[in-house]
């Protein structure tokens, strides 16, 4: 447990460390539902990572190896990473790690293409369960019999004297009707007015930027626009805005992060370009399914963030289990062999744990609400992906391509093959 504890403690304690960052930037959130998330997820992650590094090894080393039965460890058995699936699997790219490379990005790249397809413009309210609740049975009844808005009107205030010049302005807007009189409420002039168009539908939103854009321009109103439709577009434009800002600083984060720990500049490019990839695969193969296989209306407009946030926060993960343990063999035998002992040593539990994750997403595929059902399917699918085949297979072959030059500018990168790979080309230990 002791040297168990110092080997992997690093790692441990770096995955751990990332993901707490990673949660903690969706403080920047402009969305209080996001914002708030952030530290609750990091406080809960802080806590597991310490019970990993403290209660767990006391309590292995209390329990003794009986608690690994049936297949109880011993002394003297046999080096597990000259052996298994994942070593012959690290062979075989091994003989021609360029065209593994080059073909697996090919194929991530096809399957990025269903972005095109995905719409996270946000979801009608019908939309947004699998089902049909009696909610939304209520909504078309209503539909069938009244303007689309009838149920949720736009709410306009403004100051007392602008009363009927916002009922003007309101007038002339498209996609407005049944607009009714000024009355003081709270020191404000207050008007109503109705939807032609179903309040969820992009119609309706429309309309509510035209309102806006007629009641602003009434000199000294200083009017506001509220209501569900009007509230429900702010809260897609704070998460389209939260997601164009978070991304970007997670994906620093991270690199920070992964050179600290490799002391090198060019193994954090690869992997946070393989992260991207994997990250659009998952989104592109979800947008497929969602359309023709689901038939779901849409994606919310946070689903893109909280998909990367889950994705890349915790499958970074792998990332450092692999290249820690890579550059930890790089340095005693040289990079053809670290990076196939590397992969030989934790594939499988880089694996296991990506079943884990997954399985515990998917179980979200069970739930009636569509946002749910679909961020369970994109990030069950989007760990599988990252776990069997960026992980395992596209790290591993540019590891092999590129040689020492991963290393670069740290002194691994400046320090001769060993000589093992030197004459023979195969790595030393490894049939």
């Amino acid at each position: 447990m002791a040297v168990a504890l110092r080997r992997a403690g690093p790692a441990v304690v770096a995955s751990g460390g990332t993901v707490i960052l990673s949660l903690l930037t969706l403080s920047l959130a402009e969305l209080n539902s996001t914002k708030s998330m952030g530290p609750v997820l990091a406080i809960g992650v802080a806590v597991a990572l310490l019970a990993m590094i403290t209660l767990l090894p006391a309590l292995l080393v209390i329990t003794g190896r009986w608690v690994f039965w049936p297949v109880k460890p011993a002394y003297g058995s046999a080096e597990p990473t000259t052996r298994g699936l994942w070593a012959r699997v690290g062979r075989r790219i091994a003989v021609r790690p360029r065209a593994v490379w080059i073909g697996t990005i090919v194929v991530l790249g096809a399957m990025a293409f269903g972005l095109a397809g995905l719409h996270a413009s946000g979801l009608t309210n019908a939309q947004s369960f699998r089902g049909h609740p009696d909610s939304v049975t209520g909504q078309t009844v209503l539909d069938a019999h009244f303007p689309g808005g009838a149920g949720q009107p736009v709410e306009v205030f403004g100051n007392p004297g602008s009363g009927p010049q916002l009922a003007a302005a309101l007038r002339s807007v498209s996609g407005l009707t049944g607009v009714t009189q000024p009355v003081p409420l709270a020191g404000h002039a207050y008007l109503e007015a109705t939807l032609t168009s179903a309040p969820d539908s992009q119609a309706a939103y429309a309309t509510i930027d035209r309102a806006r854009a007629a009641v602003h321009a009434v000199p000294g109103a200083d009017a506001l626009v509220g209501g569900n439709t009007a509230v429900n577009l702010d809260v897609q434009r704070a998460a389209a805005h939260d997601r164009n800002l978070i991304i970007p600083v997670i994906l620093a984060v991270v690199f920070v992060i992964l050179m600290l720990l490799l002391r090198a500049l060019v193994a954090p490019v690869m992997l946070i370009a393989t992260v991207v990839l994997s990250f659009a695969s998952a989104l592109g193969i979800s947008a497929l399914f969602f359309d023709h296989v689901f038939n779901f209306g849409g994606a919310d407009t946070s689903f893109p963030l909280f998909v990367f946030v889950f994705l890349v926060a915790l499958g970074i993960d792998y990332n450092i289990f692999l290249m820690t343990r890579v550059r930890e063999e790089a340095q005693r035998h040289g990079p053809r062999t670290g990076a196939l002992t590397g992969l030989a040593a934790t594939g499988g539990v880089i694996t296991s744990a990506g079943c884990v994750l997954a399985g515990t997403f998917a179980v979200l595929g069970t739930l009636p609400v569509t946002f749910l059902t679909e961020l369970g399917f994109a990030v069950a699918f989007g760990v599988l992906l990252d776990t069997i085949v960026v992980r395992s297979v596209l790290v591993t072959a540019l590891n092999l391509d590129l040689g020492r030059w991963v290393w670069w500018p740290s002194r691994l990168a400046r320090q001769p093959a060993p000589e093992a790979e030197t004459l023979t080309g195969e790595p030393a230990g490894v049939p």
